[in-house]
């Protein structure tokens, strides 16, 4: 390397390090080849972010960022509808959805997957392990504790509490729709995606779900097409919000084929989300949000009502965005 490209490569690593203080003094950075992009849903997308660029600092791929972010907010009790705190099903059981996929097409998945921290790693073996795609229920858990993964007791304190405080208030008019929904809605599904050097896509995707869901509810977030889909072609897109509508509608795969047709990534979030909203004669009583990355880099993101947030790491920065809603409060 001669002087000039040092220069510029320390001086570009010393913005990144100043932007958020994204690296310890331990990390022996590499200099990224392309510009990397990572954006994923919600304030707690940006300790998630941090994580992933680490991972693509150290000349890592997409995939590895992808599972390492959103493995912060898997551990994090404090974000309570990801992993460890996540609210609980009506039983007070914690159960949690996930996927990952890969610039190749490969993808793994779990539902339902209880007393395991992390679905996203488990949904990750699923991939690269198995000829499955998707692994459910006891069986997710027996594959997770088979590969070393240790069981524990994801309820915190703070959950439980407010699990009891719910079934004490339970009335007629109860149910495990739309309000459980908005009430969340500062602390949803983490979906992210991340374009690396090398200019390859990949996604994940995970959730402890809709808060008191009946027993056995699975949601958008293990399902490939619908909670996370990523073509290493085109695109990658990801969801949030009501899961249930999310499914009906291939969502994130809808986005990824519009992305293909020749749409940029804001035209095609904004077409998902009109379909959602004209189904609901313009007054739907949910909320659902989705992101988008291009295979150049471009991002998007949008939502029904307003509320949602995302956090993107791009140039050097990372930071948290408003989203315009399509729909007014």
């Amino acid at each position: 390397m001669n002087r000039r490209k040092f220069i510029k490569s320390s001086v570009a690593l010393t913005s990144l390090l100043a932007a958020g203080g994204l690296f310890n003094t331990n990390c022996t950075a590499k200099r990224l080849r392309g510009n990397p992009v990572v954006i994923s849903t919600w304030k707690h997308g940006l300790e998630a972010n941090k994580d992933a660029v680490r991972v693509l600092f150290e000349g890592k791929t997409a995939l590895d960022a992808v599972e390492a972010g959103v493995r912060v907010s898997e551990a994090d009790p404090s974000v309570n509808s990801v992993g460890f705190g996540g609210l609980p099903d009506e039983k007070g059981n914690v159960t949690l959805d996930a996927c990952i996929m890969d610039s190749k097409g490969n993808a793994g998945s779990v539902a339902c997957l209880e007393n395991i921290m992390h679905p996203i790693s488990v949904a990750r073996l699923v991939m690269e392990r198995t000829d499955h795609v998707m692994l459910a229920g006891e069986g997710a858990k027996e594959f997770a504790l088979a590969h070393g993964f240790k069981e524990e007791n994801l309820l915190t304190e703070e959950s439980r509490n407010r699990w009891l405080q719910w079934k004490e208030n339970m009335s007629n008019k109860d149910d495990w729709g739309p309000q459980s929904v908005d009430s969340l809605a500062s602390h949803d599904t983490i979906s992210m995606l991340a374009l690396d050097q090398d200019g390859n896509l990949a996604g994940a995707c995970t959730t402890s779900g809709l808060a008191w869901k009946i027993r056995g509810r699975v949601g958008d977030s293990p399902i490939i097409g619908a909670g996370m889909f990523c073509d290493n072609k085109v695109g990658a897109a990801g969801a949030t919000g009501r899961g249930e509508e999310v499914i009906k509608t291939c969502g994130s795969f809808l986005i990824v084929e519009l992305m293909r047709q020749g749409h940029s990534p804001k035209e095609a979030i904004d077409e998902a989300i009109k379909r959602l909203v004209v189904k609901y004669n313009n007054k739907p009583d949910f909320q659902v949000a989705y992101i988008a990355l291009r295979k150049d880099g471009e991002i998007a993101a949008g939502s029904i009502k307003p509320g949602f947030q995302y956090a993107l790491f791009k140039d050097g920065d990372n930071k948290l965005f408003d989203v315009n809603a399509m729909l007014a409060a």
